[in-house]
Order: structure tokens, then sequence, then C-alpha cells
């Protein structure tokens, strides 16, 4: 009988070891989904601002026999609006990550990993939606000058 409870104490010892190694793993995993959440939304934020230039620099060679600078910068908005895009669907996957972990474990950490990663994929979807917007004003002034073009 001692040999057997040494056995199940071993055997406990050895759940609660993997256990509080599996619990350290979900809180590692939902601290690098969290930054990886975050870190998609502030590039989703920065493809907005380069939208945002380019934007400007479309509407302002739109108005000068520049076309192609007209284009050009049409280009580089569409760019910048599929990079905001990408990091939209980084940050949604990182906040399905960090989900993942509080699934695994109800713990109050990984409850607020998972919801600072959820509010950052927010606030990269938004930004992705303002740079295609502005892709598309930027591509509508680039058509205009096209429009508006003399021929020789």
């Amino acid at each position: 009988m001692r040999d057997e409870f040494r056995e199940l104490k071993q055997s406990y010892l050895d759940t609660n070891r993997r256990y509080a190694d599996t619990l350290l793993m979900l809180r590692g995993l939902t601290q690098h989904a969290t930054e990886s959440a975050e870190q998609a939304a502030k590039a989703a934020e920065f493809s907005a601002i380069c939208s945002e230039k380019c934007l400007d620099i479309a509407k302002r060679a739109a108005s000068v026999p520049m076309l192609e600078a007209a284009e050009g910068a049409a280009r580089a908005a569409t760019s910048a609006a599929e990079s905001a895009i990408q990091s939209a669907a980084s940050a949604a996957s990182a906040a399905a990550a960090a989900a993942l972990a509080v699934a695994n474990h109800a713990e109050d950490a990984s409850a607020q990993g998972s919801s600072v990663a959820a509010d950052a994929s927010k606030k990269a979807a938004a930004f992705a939606a303002q740079a295609v917007l502005m892709s598309n004003k930027a591509a509508e002034y680039a058509r205009s000058a096209r429009d508006d073009k003399p021929t020789p």
C-alpha cells in the first residue's frame, strides 16, 4: 500500500509540474499574441498614414501636368492599403491566439491579454479600412488627371 501511495503521490507531482509548465507556456503565448496584435495595429496605422500622404500627393499631382506622379502615388496608396489589410489580418490572428489561450486556461492575465489583442485587432481593421478609402480616392484623382490630360 505504501508503494501505491508513493506512486500516486509521484503521479500527482508529475501532473502538477506539467500543469504549471503548460500554464507558463500559455502566459507566454498570450503575451506574445498581445504584443503581435499591438504591433500589427501600429503597422496598419502607419499604412493608413502613408495612404493619406499618397492621397495628398496624388491630389496635388492631378492638378498639374504630372500624370505619372499621380498614378505612382495612387499605386503607392494601394500598396499601403494592402499592407494595412495584411496587418489587420495579422492582428486578428494574434487576437485569436490570445483567445485560444484564454479558452485553454481562463486566467485573469490571459483574459486581459485577449482583450488587448482584440482591441488592437479592431484598431488595425479600422486603419485598414481608412487606408483602402484613401487608396480609392488617390486612384480616383489619378483617373481624373488621366481623363483631363489634353491629347497632342
